[in-house]
């Protein structure tokens, strides 16, 4: 699936991801290829991608709102 994480400065991330690990207001999700779509609030913590070759990424967000749509997925975080 497509990624891309915005901040207000620049974009920290833009390419593929097999898995996206985020920390939502009531838990951290996951989201893997062909999600149905979805918007919601993130809240401090760290995002976990997945590359498709099995590399492991991570940043640190202040909060933020993701949404994942036909495959895509957007988030604007702090």
């Amino acid at each position: 699936m497509k990624l891309e994480i915005i901040t207000p400065d620049k974009t920290i991330y833009n390419g593929e991801a097999s898995l996206v690990q985020l920390p939502g207001l009531d838990g951290s999700f996951e989201i893997l290829n062909n999600h149905a779509p979805l918007i919601s609030v993130l809240k401090e913590g760290r995002i976990k991608i997945l590359d498709p070759e099995k590399q492991e990424k991570f940043f640190e967000v202040k909060g933020g709102v993701i949404e994942v749509l036909q495959n895509k997925v957007l988030i604007l975080a702090e």
